[in-house]
């Protein structure tokens, strides 16, 4: 026997022992099992036992595997008769019980084939075992057929449904309502409920409800009607899963929304007045949950199939699911928050503009809605607090859903929520501006405001506004209402509190000046909202029109804000003939104004002008302007560059005007603004010179109208002086350049291919330009002229290689044309893949591979490039062909290449190496790169690694959510909300079969509990809501789990409460610094730290150096935040430099060494070591005192 290990030191004193005669002290006090085997140890057996030595005898063989049974054996040990009985009593069942002593010969290869370490192989003999004893039970013969016939239940009513509702008949032209074997189903269904619904475990009466499930939306009207009153027959039994499985088919009927034939309104209105009778308890989750879902799809099914029916059972509903709002259960309230959501979106909503005003003295649908609308407001009050948010949120969907007719009724709630929201401490405000916004919304913000009004008018004695709130709601919800109320309410109201914030700031009074001036500019800010979707815009704008022109020159502060309502208007609002001629009407007034405003300079302390608001605002109207007067604008606008007493910022503020014009203009002056702006696109001002080419972008950029007709009839003229332009054009007026070009191109013919022959070089050029954008034109230009060649023909893979052609001389010119040209072919490459031969693709990677030798790293990384997109572009097989020329050309890098390259190169090679593998790549490459190779493979190991455990990470925190959801009861749909009762308690065979925490849970799931009545008050079981006290869940208060105070508790409820000692401190402080060690180590092994890292770090503390600021934090606390530094041992002031031991200093006491007292001392499990630190220091002072002796009497010697 080989010696243990040594433990490490300081781990033994740790180990707890147990001291002599208490090791059981932790065993479990209860001992069920055994005291059930001692009590039936010596007593005999009752009956006959089924353990007997064969079948023992067969268990031993089974679990050594030494069993190989014939089918000749197996018949002869079934038929024998004669088999000796044990003399004890029969043991409990275990996964095998009933296969080991199975007299069927089919399980012989179950029995042949047995592991007794697979998993697998212990399910499949535990569902046999279990089956076997289902039909010992019932008195079988353990057939085949029996066997089978048990294990296809499932099976079968799979095959029911398919007939019922799947036959191929049942979907042709003439096809008939209904299956003809639906009646004997139904009444199969309805015979087999009656005769076993009030047994014990009610088995068969779950298979056929299941069914029912399945196919009640496919029975006839007379037969749902049967089905149903059994359903409800059944629920009254108050056996949990029997009244769940029955809402289960009471939901997938109303979910199925069938036709009349099936389901009439009247049967659909008796179901819900029926299952009013069966309302769980607030108390009981999940049926509740079951129970508002059910009817929630109940009652949208009955609004369906007749309306005002429907609707008049709406309000009983309402009122109790109001009730389940004082549920103690969040679950509860969600549940109930969401069906009168649902049935207010599918029921009330899409009949609102039917059912027309709805007022209190309104009779039929409209007082349906009254009374919905109140059993909502209802919980407003106090004893709905807890509940407060919900109550919010539904009255939200109420007013957006009935708010434009059911305002006279909505009045006083809108009174009561504004006063709410003043309460003190009021933790709803979010949901109660959302619910006052959808209120804005639907009903408008005149009704609102009649409602509950703003109370400001300018003089107020106080200045607590308490109802300011209202204009920011206002301002983020009003649309499609009135203009004109906001010209005659709120306009008059934002002129008197601009006189009053002016007044007050001449009186001296700043603080109120500012506080009337900020309302008045809220008030400015509902503009834009009252602009969307207006509904009187061609009889209201007129009256608002001056004003906002006044706004916009007067009022600095207001132009954001105006012609953002501007721009909504004409976008959003000026959805009809008359409504946009009459917003145009006023263009001539306020484009002038616009105008003006954008070309002003801004002066020394005025506030800047937003520029790309007003530019926004004018290209906005312009799009609704007439073009006559557009021409005029032009026209002026042209004068005024030409001018020359016309300053840079003028002419450039002028020539946006124009870029913004030219799209609306007719072709006319496009000629005249083109013969304007020719000398432009050459001028050495690099500033006016982009704003010419912007304007010959935009009419470009016309794919009709004026502008493309100027294009198709100048094009020439264009193509010449595109091209002459070209050496003087500056670096910013590329952009816009490339642009027009990229339109030009788009409508050439295949006569003008020696003018995109010649823009080739210059295009190349600008893929390498500084600005982003021209950059992306240069390439989008590079892929329009690709297309160009191809429409061109005859043949695409030949258009492609002329325009290739083209590119290539650009292989062979300066450094920057190789590098340019490497780019173009990289982005052709891939824009045009599909079309490149494999010889083209071939010659494009030979040429590049041949670049890869150049000196010059601009070149070298646009070559890299290139093989990346080759990589990703070609598959396998193409790309097969070419690894050996790409490694050879990437071997013969220079160091300097390589080096500087290393990040890009490390990509390449994971790539290969995915998809040619790590030996070939390797194979290919020099010595030099094996290392590189290695560290990818190792990398390529710990990603794979990484995302396998995040993966599996992910997936358990999914199914632990839906543990979660399931357990709480959350889901939309019934198979969410209830358990499915065939799995749950489907019969003895699955329940053997399953794990201990399945069958618990189900066990769980299959109890009911009575409640009690309150106090001393006995039970009435001839009350009518008795079924009410029959709970699915455990009454009483909720079981939570336990907080954690970080102390332990011990057997009698005290708190044990210990203080850390030092040493244990000091030790984790150890462990700790040890793990990190090995960490660092592990990092230094794996070559993680790279050169570039620990440059910066140099260069970090080189600058912590020079700058050697003070550090502000100390170090306090545990972990990270324990201080490193140790901490001073009394007496080290005495301790010497440069020799052993302490020393005596001038003017201080004398040094003594003592070992310092404090409460670890006194820790009994450190007492053999401090004795040895004792004795060391005894031993210590003694060898110091006998040197000492040596050298007093040395000295006395001489």
């Amino acid at each position: 026997m080989g010696r243990s290990g040594k433990l490490p030191s300081g781990v033994s004193a740790k180990l707890k022992r147990w001291k002599k005669g208490h090791s059981s002290d932790s065993n479990p006090a209860t001992c069920r099992h055994r005291q059930a085997a001692r009590s039936r140890f010596f007593s005999r057996p009752s009956g006959k036992s089924d353990l007997t030595v064969d079948a023992l005898k067969l268990h031993n063989d089974l679990q050594s595997g030494s069993l190989r049974v014939d089918r000749r054996e197996a018949a002869e040990m079934a038929m024998d008769e004669e088999v000796e009985l044990a003399v004890t009593e029969k043991s409990s069942g275990t996964f095998l019980s009933g296969l080991s002593d199975c007299t069927n010969i089919t399980f012989s290869k179950v029995q042949r084939f047995w592991e007794s370490n697979s998993a697998a192989h212990k399910e499949i003999c535990a569902v046999l075992a279990a089956v076997t004893e289902v039909i010992r039970s019932q008195g079988g013969k353990e057939t085949e057929t029996e066997y089978f016939a048990a294990l296809i239940r499932k099976a079968a009513q799979h095959g029911v449904c398919s007939v019922v509702r799947g036959s191929e008949f049942m979907f042709g032209e003439k096809a008939p309502a209904h299956h003809p074997a639906a009646v004997s189903t139904a009444k199969f269904c309805i015979q087999q409920i009656e005769k076993s619904g009030g047994s014990k475990e009610a088995t068969t009466t779950l298979h056929m409800l299941t069914l029912l499930k399945d196919l009640l939306p496919s029975f006839p009207e007379a037969l749902v009607k049967s089905c149903s009153e059994t359903l409800l027959r059944v629920m009254t039994l108050s056996h949990v899963l029997v009244t769940a499985c029955a809402m289960q088919a009471f939901h997938s009927l109303f979910h199925a929304k069938p036709g009349p034939g099936t389901l009439t309104a009247e049967l659909n209105a008796q179901i819900i007045t029926a299952l009013y009778d069966y309302i769980p308890s607030e108390n009981d989750l999940q049926p509740l949950l079951a129970w508002l879902k059910v009817m929630e799809k109940a009652h949208i099914n009955l609004v369906r199939l007749q309306r005002d029916l429907g609707l008049g059972h709406l309000p009983r509903f309402f009122g109790t699911a109001m009730t389940c709002l004082l549920s103690p259960h969040s679950q509860v309230v969600a549940a109930a928050t969401q069906s009168l959501k649902e049935i207010l979106k599918e029921c009330v909503a899409p009949y609102m503009a039917d059912i027309g005003s709805v007022t209190s003295s309104a009779t039929g649908p409209a007082q349906y809605v009254a009374k919905m609308f109140r059993a909502v407001e209802e919980g407003l009050t106090y004893k709905f607090h807890a509940a407060w948010n919900s109550v919010l949120q539904l009255l939200c969907v109420f007013f957006e859903a009935c708010g434009r007719q059911a305002h006279p009724v909505m009045k006083k709630c809108l009174q009561s929520l504004c006063d709410l929201r003043l309460s003190p401490h009021f933790p709803h405000t979010a949901a109660l501006d959302q619910a006052v916004g959808a209120a804005v919304t639907s009903m408008g913000p005149e009704v609102v405001l009649q409602a509950v009004p703003l109370d400001i008018d300018g003089s107020e004695e106080t200045l607590d506004f308490p109802r300011s709130w209202l204009l920011p709601v206002i301002r983020d919800h009003v649309r499609e209402t009135r203009l004109g109320f906001f010209t005659t309410y709120f306009l008059p109201l934002a002129n008197t509190l601009k006189s009053k914030a002016m007044e007050l700031a001449q009186a001296g009074s700043t603080l109120e000046s500012k506080i009337y001036d900020t309302l008045q500019w809220q008030i400015w800010t509902l503009l834009p909202g009252f602009c969307t979707r207006p509904t009187d815009v061609a009889t209201s704008f007129k009256g608002l029109a001056r004003t906002l022109g006044m706004a916009i020159s007067e009022r600095p502060d207001l132009r954001v804000t105006v012609c953002q309502a501007l721009r909504t208007l004409i976008t959003k609002g000026c959805e009809t003939e008359a409504d946009r001629a009459e917003v145009s009407r006023f263009a001539k007034n306020f484009l002038p104004i616009l105008f003006n405003l954008y070309g002003q300079p801004v002066a020394t302390g005025d506030t800047p002008v937003p520029h790309r608001a007003v530019l926004e605002t004018i290209k906005t109207y312009l799009t609704i302007t007439e073009p006559q007067l557009v021409n005029g604008f032009m026209e002026k606008a042209s004068e005024k560059v030409l001018d020359p007493a016309s300053s840079d910022f003028t002419r450039l503020s002028v020539l946006d005007l124009i870029v913004a014009l030219a799209p609306h203009a007719d072709e006319a002056a496009i000629s005249k603004l083109y013969t304007t702006i020719r000398p432009y696109l050459e001028s050495k001002a690099h500033g006016v010179q982009k704003k010419a080419y912007r304007v010959l972008e935009e009419v470009c950029a016309s794919p009709q109208g004026p502008g493309a007709c100027f294009v198709q009839s100048h094009l020439d003229d264009l193509k010449k002086t595109l091209l002459d332009s070209l050496r003087s054009t500056s670096s910013p007026a590329k952009r816009p350049r490339l642009k027009c070009l990229i339109h030009i191109v788009k409508k050439l013919s295949a006569e003008h291919e020696e003018f995109i022959a010649a823009l080739v070089p210059e295009v190349i050029l600008c893929t390498k330009e500084v600005s982003v954008g021209a950059r992306k034109n240069a390439f989008a230009l590079l892929v329009e002229m690709g297309h160009a060649f191809l429409r061109f023909g005859p043949n695409q893979e030949e258009a492609l290689q002329r325009y290739l052609v083209l590119i290539y001389p650009g292989l062979v010119g300066a450094v920057t044309m190789v590098s340019c040209s490497i780019l173009a072919l990289t982005h052709l490459l891939f824009e045009f893949k599909g079309l490149m031969g494999s010889s083209m693709v071939e010659q494009l990677l030979e040429n590049v591979c041949l670049l890869l030798a150049s000196r010059t790293r601009d070149v070298v990384k646009s070559a890299l490039g290139f093989i990346k997109v080759v990589v990703v572009v070609l598959d396998v097989a193409h790309l097969a062909k070419h690894v050996q020329l790409v490694m050879e050309a990437i071997g013969k890098l220079s160091d300097d290449m390589r080096r500087h390259f290393r990040m890009k190169l490390r990509n390449l090679f994971t790539k290969f190496i995915r998809k040619f593998g790590f030996e070939l790549v390797k194979g290919l490459l020099p010595e030099e790169y094996h290392r590189v190779l290695i560290n990818i493979r190792k990398a390529e190991a710990r990603a794979k690694r990484q995302r396998t455990l995040s993966q599996a990470a992910r997936e358990e925190e999914e199914e632990e959510n839906e543990e979660e959801e399931s357990t709480q009861g959350r889901g939309d749909s019934i198979e969410e909300i209830l358990a499915d009762s065939e799995d749950e308690d489907d019969d003895e065979m699955q329940e053997k079969g399953r794990s201990k925490e399945q069958r618990k849970l189900a066990r769980q799931r299959g109890r009911a509990w009575l409640k009690e009545g309150g106090g001393d008050e006995p039970l009435n079981f001839l009350d009518p809501k008795v079924a009410q006290r029959v709970l699915a869940t455990q009454p009483g208060p909720g079981r939570g789990k336990r907080k954690d105070h970080g102390f332990k508790v011990s057997a009698d409820g005290r708190l044990i409460i210990r203080e850390e000692d030092d040493g244990d401190q000091v030790e984790e402080e150890e462990g700790t610094k040890g793990e990190d060690e090995e960490m660092t180590d592990l990092m230094e092994d794996a070559s993680i730290r790279s050169r570039k890292q620990q440059k910066l770090k140099n260069r970090q503390e080189a600058d912590e150096e020079e700058l050697e600021t003070p550090p502000q934090y100390q170090a306090g606390g545990s972990g990270i935040h324990r201080p490193l530094a140790k901490k001073a041992m009394p007496g080290a002031e005495y301790k010497a430099r440069k020799a052993k031991g302490d020393m005596k200093k001038k003017g201080r006491l004398d040094p003594y060494a003592y070992i310092p007292l404090s409460k670890s001392k006194l820790n009994r499990r450190k007492k053999v070591k401090l004795q040895g630190q004792f004795k060391g220091l005894v031993k210590a002072a003694q060898r110091g005192s006998q040197v000492g002796h040596k050298l007093r009497r040395k000295d006395r010697r001489s």
